[in-house]
């Protein structure tokens, strides 16, 4: 059975993203390129939202740097309810997260969820992720931050798996869920 890695880029504060920040939320380095090198190379199917596909496979020419040209590379399923075509090679699409990502885990093949904030909620909503990786970037964006990573789910008990800090700044933290926190009992 396979694992499904879900990777979230957050703030100290729990956002996604800001109103104004970039990629990274302007924190990127060479370690954190080495990071998503290293995660990129790795054998693995990629899931991801019909937002998160359009921003990659959108992106102008110019930015597409030799990681952007593996992760096109990389067979993905892309889940959406309207998106009909997709550009890249060994992408499919489906309108059925949790059943696909089921039959997707049946399989021997890693699973790592590419941004898509809605399909990561979804994906521990159904108690389908194996791995949750927060990159927890140094800044609290209270006032601009757009999008709680983890609004609207229930309460889950995480154990911590592993931890490391990227560029001196950058903490990534793996958890597997565990079940209800101990207080739900």
């Amino acid at each position: 059975m396979s694992e499904l890695i879900a990777d979230l880029f957050v703030s100290v504060d729990g956002h996604a993203r800001g109103e104004r920040s970039p990629g990274y939320f302007g924190f990127g380095g060479p370690g954190l390129d080495r990071w998503v090198q290293a995660q990129s190379e790795r054998p693995q199917r990629h899931i991801m939202g019909r937002k998160t596909y359009a921003a990659l496979a959108g992106l102008p020419e110019e930015l597409r740097d030799e990681g952007w040209h593996g992760m096109a590379a990389t067979p993905t399923t892309v889940f959406s309810r309207t998106l009909q075509d997709a550009s890249w090679p060994y992408t499919t699409i489906s309108d059925d997260l949790v059943g696909t990502v089921r039959r997707l885990k049946a399989e021997d093949s890693a699973l790592r969820t590419i941004g898509s904030l809605s399909v990561v909620r979804q994906l521990l909503h159904a108690g389908l992720v194996d791995r949750l990786r927060l990159m927890v970037f140094p800044l609290i964006i209270g006032a601009t931050g757009q999008e709680p990573a983890f609004a609207r789910l229930p309460d889950v008990a995480l154990d911590l798996v592993g931890q490391s800090v990227i560029d001196g700044r950058i903490v990534v933290l793996e958890y597997r869920p565990s079940g209800e926190p101990p207080y739900a009992g």
